[in-house]
């Protein structure tokens, strides 16, 4: 019987390790989201509308709607050369913005369960502070 639950075990997880490569790109917790966005080449992209970023946003955030109909035009100006990080109000938009992103060759980090579950720092404006 140990053996059974051993390989069951070991089954579930190669096919959970399996889904997460599948979608190409990386959801992170507050805690590795926030490791991640503190390396200098990382390029963080609020994907939330212009209204919600002005609200308030995480600190150096540029803010390209994943709703608009010019998303995929302004996220081609960012630098391919460097990774994106991705967060949106509660991680849905920001995991539809990620699977375009990566299908357009980018290297992806997302904030698991979004901006109102985010704990670190957050300021309010219409700039990338």
């Amino acid at each position: 019987m140990k053996k059974f639950l051993t390989l069951i075990t070991l089954l579930f997880a190669f096919v959970l390790s399996g889904c997460s490569q599948q979608q190409g790109f990386v959801s992170q917790s507050n805690e590795d989201f926030a490791k991640t966005i503190r390396k200098k080449n990382v390029q963080l992209v609020d994907v939330r509308t212009p209204q919600e970023y002005a609200t308030a946003h995480i600190p150096g955030a540029a803010n390209i709607d994943v709703r608009a109909a010019d998303f995929d035009t302004q996220a081609a100006k960012l630098n391919k050369k460097k990774p994106v990080a991705v967060y949106c109000k509660g991680g849905r938009r920001s995991k539809i913005a990620a699977k375009k992103l990566v299908e357009m060759g980018f290297t992806v980090y997302e904030l698991d369960k979004g901006f109102d579950n985010w704990n670190g720092e957050k300021v309010s404006g219409n700039s990338a502070q």
